[in-house]
């Protein structure tokens, strides 16, 4: 087993990470409160898209704005942007939560992707670099994923993204006025070197053809090398 006597590593900091298709950029409010609000559907789409978030329900950018600017103050999220490399858009966010640095664990959360991410390699590098960092640069021991219980679509993909299903907590949160029943799901530093080579496999140009769909999926990818690293 290995030695934990002197393991240490830093809290997450405001960080740029740059891929191929998309760059993380940390949250300003005056450059990307708009962009993002824009981004995420605005007045008429955001909180269908933020259904699943236990904030209320807004109505102003600036609302948007004080919830972003309140979490990163006093719970210690970092919330990082994603800026599409191809337009220079602003495409979506999410957020370093809950950090845990005594026993290098952290959560990805507030996770929002736009329109203009889907069907797309885009929210698939933001989460491969978000990962990346957690485990190569800060060196973190767990990486989480938590959602409502009935937010199929969030379960989906962190499933695709190589996290592991742990369980429900039951009756975990009130959120916005109702019960919250929350689905956890983790990836921890042993398995990261297989799920890095599956995204990043994933990810290379060789994937993909002509009109920008893959060839293989990130599952397939994954299985494979697990069945390698296994014969």
């Amino acid at each position: 087993m290995r030695d934990l006597k002197n393991y240490k590593v830093p809290a997450p900091a405001p960080v740029t990470l740059k891929g191929r298709f998309v760059t993380l950029e940390p949250y300003e409010r005056d450059k990307h409160l708009q962009p993002l609000w824009d981004a995420l559907g605005g007045g008429a789409g955001i909180n269908g898209l933020l259904k699943f978030f236990p904030n209320q329900d807004y109505t102003r950018a600036e609302e948007l704005g004080a919830w972003i600017e309140n979490a990163n103050a006093n719970l210690d999220f970092v919330t990082l942007v994603f800026r599409d490399n191809a337009s220079g858009k602003v495409v979506g966010m999410a957020s370093y939560m809950r950090p845990d640095p005594k026993n290098g664990v952290v959560e990805v959360g507030s996770v929002a992707h736009g329109a203009d991410m889907k069907r797309s390699p885009l929210a698939t590098e933001a989460h491969y670099l978000m990962a990346r960092h957690v485990f190569d640069e800060l060196g973190y021991r767990r990486y989480e994923w938590k959602c409502h219980n009935e937010n199929e679509a969030s379960k989906v993909t962190a499933r695709r993204y190589g996290f592991t299903f742990e369980g429900v907590f039951r009756q975990h949160i009130i959120s916005k006025g109702a019960n919250r029943d929350t689905a956890w799901f983790s990836m921890i530093d042993g398995e990261w070197p297989l799920l890095k080579a599956a995204f990043e496999a994933w990810l290379a140009p060789e994937n993909f053809d002509g009109a920008g769909q893959q060839k293989r999926r990130l599952e397939e990818i994954r299985a494979d090398l697990a069945k390698e690293a296994t014969a």
